[in-house]
């Protein structure tokens, strides 16, 4: 496969995938951006790889956590507030971007990463530890210990404002 048909094939994938980690589509579409241009430089090599996509995820994570500690060190750090409101059916909670954004903003970086590629993409221990860097077991703490934070934020808000 060469590098135009890939990027039209997976392109949309990685800004979904960016995005959910962000929060913010335009964010997002610079991190694909800068990870297909790393790519393309190196195509001959990245197309080589058993699982091409999941480098340019890992790429687009890199970037992403070089892009937090970047912002970081030039801005103050607010924690997000959930929205409140008052939903009669809970159902249409899931569906709330926002709400989803704010959640994963209280969970460390590689948190976030190992949320998103679990829940949001389906992916497996071995394919987030590659994009993480880290062994399998790692990446099952880091899921153990984002879910446990998330409950624990979720059951802190009254049922009824959630």
């Amino acid at each position: 496969m060469d590098f135009e048909e890939f990027s039209r094939a997976h392109s949309r994938g990685l800004v979904r995938f960016a995005a959910a980690l962000t929060g913010d589509t335009e964010l997002a579409q610079d991190l694909v951006q800068d990870a297909l241009v790393r790519a393309y430089l190196r195509w001959s090599r990245v197309s080589q790889l058993d699982k091409p996509d999941l480098y340019l995820r890992k790429m687009v994570t890199n970037g992403y956590l070089s892009w937090r500690r970047r912002w970081y060190q030039r801005s103050v750090q607010t924690v997000p507030q959930l929205p409140s409101r008052t939903v009669a059916d809970h159902a249409g909670r899931v569906d709330d971007t926002a709400e989803v954004s704010a959640l994963l903003a209280t969970l460390t970086r590689r948190q976030q990463v190992a949320i998103v590629l679990r829940f949001f993409e389906d992916r497996t221990d071995d394919e987030i530890a590659d994009v993480l860097g880290c062994a399998a077991v790692t990446v099952r703490t880091h899921i153990s210990r984002a879910l446990a934070a998330l409950r624990a934020v979720v059951r802190t808000e009254p049922l009824e404002t959630r």
